[in-house]
């Protein structure tokens, strides 16, 4: 196993890290910046008040994304396998 070996598994882990973190990330980014707006607007200080809507929204993000988020986690993980066997050999 070389050293660009390594790294391209280290590449492809880090990437599919990214595509499965992303949509619930950017789904939770923009819940709270419309809650940070609306409390600023409305002068509520409430620290709890962005807590719930990101709770529901992350929660519906991942019951939309769940499947080909677990698909894409699948086929990743067999061809990692499949990788380290064929270096093993």
């Amino acid at each position: 196993m070389t050293l660009g070996d390594i790294i391209t598994l280290l590449q492809g882990g880090i990437t599919e890290i990214f595509m499965l973190v992303l949509p619930v990330l950017g789904a939770a980014l923009i819940i709270g910046l419309i809650v940070a707006i609306f409390q600023a607007v409305t002068s509520i200080q409430e620290q709890t008040l962005t807590f719930a809507p990101k709770f529901f929204v992350i929660l519906a993000v991942i019951a939309l994304l769940g499947g080909w988020m677990f698909t894409s986690l699948r086929e990743y993980t067999i061809e990692l396998f499949n990788t380290i066997s064929q270096m093993g050999r």
